[in-house]
């Protein structure tokens, strides 16, 4: 018997949408992480360690407010594309309520940074950075890439953000030598980036027939009021996942400040794995959910374990190679910053925890459970870091962080079980059934 039929399910994988949706969101992801690890060095032996963590601070008052600027639109907007990809004026009349609702949004939040900054004395120590950086307020607000995702057409996106992040490499290369050209890092990450964004939306204009119209005042209120509950629920998430940095700078110094900035940098990008599976699977699992129900929850339990497997590889690569990273990135060896990156490095392992509970509210559009669970683990996360930070430094906010991704799964589960149980009961059955994996 020939062996070509066994060779048959390999062959059908790599046309998988979801699983090419995972190649390119893969590509796009490493292309970021790949830049991030090149300019990480070039910056702090340009600008130093202290000056570094000034940049890294304002990045993460730039990302408060884009979250803002989102609007949870990262969450639903996958959905609608993939669920209308028929409907040519149901597409152009999404998109434009999107992108007029998040330019609006950006406008509104570069008032504010301006109000906070200039008039109430919010930010004095790295004032003129943030202000530079506020270019990434509309670089998020002209992301097109839930639109590509949801519509499983990602190998335009990767290109293109491939291109703006070596071009922004370079800028930071040719014209940041100094502490005093520090302003200029963000704000080139925020210029390619916006450049990119207009490209891919020509595309989505002229070659896929996308119609970018301004909607009516109405619609983009609806369009915000239907996403309220999903953006308090994405501000609960970044207060709970990356609010630290900006905890540690109200008790620690710049001295600390930096070091512990190289590792959250780099445990961010780790924690980028359960984060990018569960976007680039997204779309495919709120079709089978409606469709195909029962394949579903197969189809979830693989992907958990893959991504708590990917998780244990983390763990082991960085308690291994921590030392080597820092003297790479740094240029010299940081005691803090090695044992900073070692705790951390346990983020996307108990992160992971979570991706199934995350996909089955998103796909169920259970709102509710999402904003309770968000708020509960953000307000532990913030009790949590404002205690141990004031009395362990950078550790214990880093021990605190940990917790938090823990408690969030707990949380998570027994809410979605209050609400669900039948559906949190057949993945945990899938999850936990070896006939899942055959």
């Amino acid at each position: 018997m020939s062996d070509k039929p066994s060779q048959l399910p390999y062959i059908y994988l790599f046309r998988h949408k979801s699983f090419l949706n995972l190649i390119f969101l893969f590509l796009i992801q490493s292309s970021n992480i790949l830049v991030s690890i090149i300019a990480m060095p070039i910056l702090i032996r340009a600008v130093g360690v202290e000056e570094f963590g000034r940049i890294n601070l304002a990045f993460s008052v730039v990302l408060l407010f884009n979250v803002l600027v989102g609007f949870g639109y990262n969450l639903s907007a996958p959905k609608n594309i993939a669920l209308n990809q028929g409907n040519l004026n149901a597409l152009s009349e999404k998109v434009s309520e999107i992108l007029w609702s998040k330019l609006s949004l950006a406008s509104a939040s570069l008032l504010l940074i301006a109000v906070l900054g200039f008039f109430c004395g919010y930010f004095e120590d790295f004032l003129l950075i943030l202000w530079w950086s506020a270019i990434l307020l509309f670089s998020e607000a002209t992301n097109s890439v839930w639109f590509f995702q949801g519509k499983e057409r990602l190998h335009w996106v990767s290109v293109v953000n491939a291109s703006t992040k070596l071009l922004y490499l370079l800028l930071v290369f040719l014209f940041i030598q100094s502490a005093n050209e520090s302003y200029l890092a963000n704000f080139f990450l925020g210029l390619t980036a916006l450049a990119g964004n207009f490209g891919l939306l020509f595309f989505v204009h002229s070659k896929m027939k996308i119609r970018l119209v301004r909607p009516k005042l109405l619609r983009i209120l609806h369009s915000l009021k239907n996403n309220v509950l999903l953006f308090l629920s994405s501000l609960a998430s970044y207060i709970a996942i990356n609010g630290g940095l900006i905890i540690l700078s109200f008790f620690a110094s710049a001295a600390v400040l930096g070091p512990y900035s190289i590792a959250e940098r780099i445990a961010m990008v780790l924690r980028m794995a359960p984060v990018l599976i569960s976007q680039a699977i997204f779309p495919r699992a709120s079709i089978l959910y409606y469709e195909e129900k029962n394949k579903f929850f197969s189809f979830l339990a693989k992907v958990e374990l893959a991504t708590l497997l990917i998780g244990l590889f983390i763990i082991v690569f960085i308690q291994v190679s921590a030392p080597y990273i820092v003297q790479l990135i740094a240029g010299e060896n940081l005691e803090n910053a090695v044992l900073f990156l070692k705790i951390l490095s346990f983020i996307p392992l108990v992160s992971g925890l979570n991706l199934g509970n995350m996909l089955i509210i998103l796909v169920t559009e259970e709102k509710k459970v999402l904003f309770n669970s968000t708020w509960v683990f953000s307000i532990y996360m913030l009790t949590a870091s404002l205690i141990l930070t004031e009395y362990y430094g950078g550790v214990g906010l880093a021990v605190a962080l940990i917790s938090t991704e823990v408690v969030m799964f707990v949380i998570t589960a027994i809410l979605l079980y209050r609400k669900k149980p039948s559906t949190v009961s057949q993945f945990y059955h899938a999850l936990f059934s070896s006939r899942s994996y055959s």
